[in-house]
């Protein structure tokens, strides 16, 4: 198999640039996903890494060898569509078969290959059809199949569960991950779906505006983001964030005080930060009724879900802070309580750069 290096990976289109000087190492077999919005470059990135597009300056590498000027068909790589790319006139088997016909593969390995990875991906059943005879995820299967057929050393996919409904997406990214694994095959997966990439992935790198903002594990990019971007982007709801003051050993948020937190003591002393940002996840809060350190606020809404449920509130009247809490609690609009987050998981932000302080030199 083989792993990638990016170096100083820069595109433009006309002044455009979609990449600005992107590193990234990919190892051999790693689930990699490409993390961002809409625009952000992710799926740029990956057809650079293809081939179909040429970088305007840097370098990629296969194992070490040079294969920015390599063309598409010499690197070895299947290419997995957000619209699958299905040949309509073409039953499954065929749709399957294409990449090995045109590299002329006998009748027998033909046959022998597109079984076998059919019956991976259960769809051996189907490979008789026309592709407007299949549901979406079945269709998603043959264009997997299809990139795999072939043995590719790199799986490169578009965003290829997008298309799918919820509980369909869940299923194939699960057989996804399972396939990968059995493989060992280097994968490289784009999604906007923050629950698609933490679920999936090795590592993430979390992409904005063609820049790589940060490349870690879930758990590293969840709970250590280095920018209040990746804190936002990540989690459902996401973090939440408030502006504050540091005066001496508390940080002021409005009208309620907490003290600051352990970890930040050193670095806000040495750097005399006096504002910061304020972040903590919904989970990592409680909600008490009473006297208490924390953030003063009242029940704005909350959303039963089952296990538990999200409470949103004021503080300072217009300032919207989530919280989750048990399935049994009952709150009522506009009860006063004190938001009290778990130290531990208090993140503080630098409110000029968004940079998070204990990235800080």
């Amino acid at each position: 198999m083989v792993g990638i290096t990016l170096e100083e990976i820069t595109k433009k289109f006309g002044n455009f640039t979609a990449l600005d000087k992107i590193n990234l190492k990919i190892e051999d077999k790693e689930f990699m996903a490409l993390l961002g919005p809409s625009g952000s470059g992710k799926s740029t990135l990956l057809y650079t890494i293809a081939g179909i597009y040429k970088p305007s300056s840097g370098k990629i590498y296969f194992n070490g060898k040079d294969v920015t000027e390599t063309p598409p068909k010499d690197r070895n790589v299947g290419l997995v569509f957000q619209n699958w790319a299905l040949y309509p006139h073409m039953r499954v088997f065929k749709n399957i078969a294409f990449p090995l016909e045109l590299k002329k593969s006998s009748r027998n390995e033909i046959e022998k290959k597109v079984r076998e990875v059919a019956k991976m991906l259960h769809i051996d059943h189907l490979l008789d059809r026309y592709p407007w005879q299949l549901s979406g995820g079945q269709q998603q299967r043959v264009a997997i199949a299809r990139a795999l057929v072939k043995e590719p050393d790199v799986l490169l996919l578009d965003e290829p569960l997008s298309n799918l409904d919820a509980l369909l997406r869940l299923e194939v990214r699960a057989e996804l991950k399972r396939l990968q694994k059995e493989l060992g095959i280097t994968t490289i997966y784009v999604t906007h779906d923050q629950a698609e990439a933490l679920a999936m992935a090795d590592r993430i790198a979390i992409i904005r505006e063609g820049k790589i903002l940060q490349v870690g594990d879930p758990d590293e990019v969840y709970y250590k983001p280095m920018y209040k971007f990746v804190a936002g982007f990540l989690g459902s709801p996401p973090m939440n964030f408030i502006h504050a003051e540091v005066e001496g050993g508390n940080i002021r948020i409005y009208q309620s005080k907490i003290s600051v937190p352990k970890q930040y003591r050193e670095i806000i002393k040495r750097l005399e930060i006096t504002e910061v940002l304020f972040g903590f996840r919904p989970h990592d809060a409680e909600i008490i009724r009473g006297e208490r350190e924390g953030i003063k606020g009242e029940v704005y809404s909350f959303e039963p879900l089952g296990r538990e449920q999200i409470v949103t509130i004021a503080v300072n009247g217009d300032v919207f802070v989530k919280v989750f809490a048990p399935e049994g609690e009952h709150f009522s609009f506009g009860e006063k309580v004190t938001i009290v987050p778990n130290e531990e998981r208090i993140i503080l932000f630098d409110k000029k750069t968004e940079k998070a302080l204990e990235y800080f030199p």
